[in-house]
């Protein structure tokens, strides 16, 4: 049987329901709905939700109807159904939303406001303190904070120990944190 991907409103309103298909299914539905609702409800804490779980499951029966050989086994079935299904969702990643009158602003970051002329002169006098560095600490501290290198790949690109950046880059730092023209723009 080939059902159509796309039909018109008046082909969809002359199409042969799915229940015509299998008269069985809807008779089954109709004598096990109220049993495999509470079933549905044991699973969910939400009457709808329950329902909308009930509903993926008869139309996963349905999909299946002609394979399953026992109908005797229905209730079985539909049950493993529901529970499958529900463990699907238990699974999914679950993303809580919240109603809100007025969207939340992010909070600026500390010198996002800040003059653009200002934040050029904090850039340009934290360049001349590290430039007052001695070459070795420079080029630790350059490849660290700059160029966001680890530790180790500092070491290896300076061929030097790990302990060696690490010692260095920490002198280094407490120089700059002396240096009075940085103390000035705290």
């Amino acid at each position: 049987m080939t059902t159509p991907v796309c039909t018109s409103a008046s082909d969809a309103a002359t199409r042969s329901l799915p229940s015509a298909t299998y008269p069985s299914f809807t008779s089954y539905v109709r004598a096990r709905q109220p049993v495999l609702l509470r079933t549905a409800r044991s699973l969910t804490a939400n009457p709808s939700d329950a329902e909308d779980l009930l509903q993926t499951a008869l139309t996963k029966t349905y999909v299946a109807w002609e394979r399953i050989e026992d109908h005797r086994a229905l209730d079985g079935y539909v049950r493993r159904a529901l529970l499958n299904t529900r463990t699907s969702q238990w699974r999914k990643r679950k993303v809580d939303e919240f109603a809100c009158d007025e969207l939340p602003e992010p909070e600026p970051v500390s010198g996002q406001d800040a003059d653009p002329a200002e934040q050029q002169a904090l850039r340009d006098a934290m360049w001349r303190a590290i430039m007052r560095l001695p070459a070795r600490q420079r080029a630790m501290v350059v490849l660290r904070y700059y160029e966001d290198l680890s530790e180790v790949q500092t070491a290896e690109v300076l061929q030097v120990s790990v302990g060696t950046v690490k010692s260095a880059v920490s002198r280094a730092l407490g120089k700059l944190r002396e240096d009075p023209e940085l103390g000035l723009v705290r």
